[in-house]
């Protein structure tokens, strides 16, 4: 991506110094991840998936600043996702104004290892994440190696993408998706939910693809290979590859951020229309999906 004088967003807290926390849930899909992270690092899936599970009963430790210096590629990393988050803001601000109405901008939060959130403790296993409860979206930028080295998904604009993402949940929770949706998973089976879910992330998906339309027709910021990349990362972050490889078999009434292909998809489309209007994840089939 071509990102040379482009501006870094403030809305940052940087808690990369900061350990421990209270130890409570996963986001949605941080059992998938944690299982996935467990297979590539010669884990066992099914105890990673468990222990996700029951994060949310966890107990108190001790919040401690832990001094150290970052290397260059952390500082780097740190650069380029505030850069990120900054074209978001754009974009979104934009695209809210033209529809009448007002974009209120996200804070990210850089973390190591975990940190206490609103909605629980984050955990680096966990991927980054969305939290509706303070409106801010976590990362811990060791993921971004571990989708080089663990997911062979790499490279500038996959990153963003994953950035992307979990801004995309937020625009959901800003136009009122995320809470309906989240409303009407409470009173489902898993499986039901799971297809909710599943709605929901493709839909963030779709975000993610309109913010790389229009960042690019802004700022000219997309160059040979970029869409490539962030194609092969939805490729590899689809439910079915993680748990094919974890499992050596997909559990479709699992999934809970869709296949492969519908990541693909929804992100594409997104990334060639630029039309928010196009996202109809909640309207179609599941055929359509």
């Amino acid at each position: 991506m071509r990102l040379d004088g482009r501006r870094e967003s403030s809305n940052v807290e940087d808690r990369r110094r900061m350990t421990g926390g209270k130890k409570a849930g996963l986001g949605i899909g941080g059992i998938i991840i944690a299982m996935a992270i467990a297979y590539f690092t010669g884990g066992n899936p099914l105890e990673a998936g468990m222990q996700a599970a029951q994060q949310s009963m966890g107990q108190n430790t001790e919040v401690s600043s832990e001094q150290r210096e970052f290397t260059a590629e952390e500082q780097e990393l740190a650069k380029f996702s505030t850069q990120i988050l900054g074209g978001t803001e754009d974009v979104w601000s934009k695209i809210f104004k033209e529809n009448g109405a007002t974009y209120q901008v996200p804070t990210m939060v850089l973390y190591t290892d975990g940190t206490p959130t609103a909605c629980g403790q984050g955990q680096a296993a966990m991927g980054p994440f969305y939290c509706s409860g303070d409106q801010k979206l976590y990362i811990d930028l060791s993921f971004f190696s571990t989708m080089k080295s663990k997911l062979g998904a790499s490279g500038d604009f996959a990153y963003a993408y994953v950035i992307a993402h979990e801004v995309g949940h937020h625009v959901e929770y800003l136009t009122g998706t995320l809470q309906k949706v989240h409303e009407q998973m409470a009173r489902l089976s898993q499986t039901e939910a799971n297809k909710l879910s599943v709605r929901l992330e493709l839909l963030a998906d779709f975000y993610a693809g309109v913010w790389a339309h229009h960042d690019n027709k802004m700022f000219r910021s997309l160059e040979d290979g970029d869409i490539e990349e962030a194609i092969n990362c939805a490729e590899v972050i689809g439910d079915d590859y993680l748990q094919k490889k974890a499992r050596g078999y997909a559990v479709p009434e699992s999934f809970n951020h869709g296949t492969s292909k519908q990541r693909m998809k929804w992100f594409k489309l997104g990334l060639e229309t630029g039309d928010i209007s196009k996202g109809t994840t909640f309207q179609c089939s599941d055929a359509e999906l």
